[in-house]
């Protein structure tokens, strides 16, 4: 019979900066809405359709939840008719290497995956994954 043991891991912070993180990529559309706003500025309009079936409604939600939290800036041109474009801050732009790694890891899982059914995957490039 095998005892249970304690994790020699210590338990983490009332307070775990590992939750915050998670709770800012963790909503729906979260991390695609910073993978591409990675590249440069976006619009609304781009945003919507690079994401594709997204309502506006929940667009329109997650970029403010995003811009609350200081991750993404919302910039309003005045131009006729007005533009907003939204920019990841510093701070959005230290999700890239997370969202970078967390898209390698899916490459390889779906890699396993196919391993499986006999049929191997070449790597596609990262920006290829969403």
């Amino acid at each position: 019979m095998i005892r249970p043991t304690r994790t020699s891991i210590p338990s983490p912070e009332e307070n775990c900066p590992l939750e915050e993180s998670l709770k800012i990529i963790a909503g729906a559309w979260t991390p695609k809405i910073l993978w591409y706003l990675q590249g440069e500025p976006r619009r609304f309009g781009d945003l919507k359709r690079d994401l594709g079936s997204i309502s506006a409604k929940v667009l329109t939600a997650r970029l403010r939840e995003l811009e609350s939290k200081g991750v993404i800036t919302r910039t309003v041109k005045s131009t006729s008719p007005p533009t907003v474009e939204y920019a990841l801050t510093l701070l959005g732009h230290k999700f890239h290497p997370v969202l970078k790694a967390i898209a390698e890891v899916g490459v390889e899982i779906r890699q396993r995956g196919s391993k499986a059914s006999s049929k191997v995957l070449k790597n596609p490039p990262l920006e290829d994954v969403f």
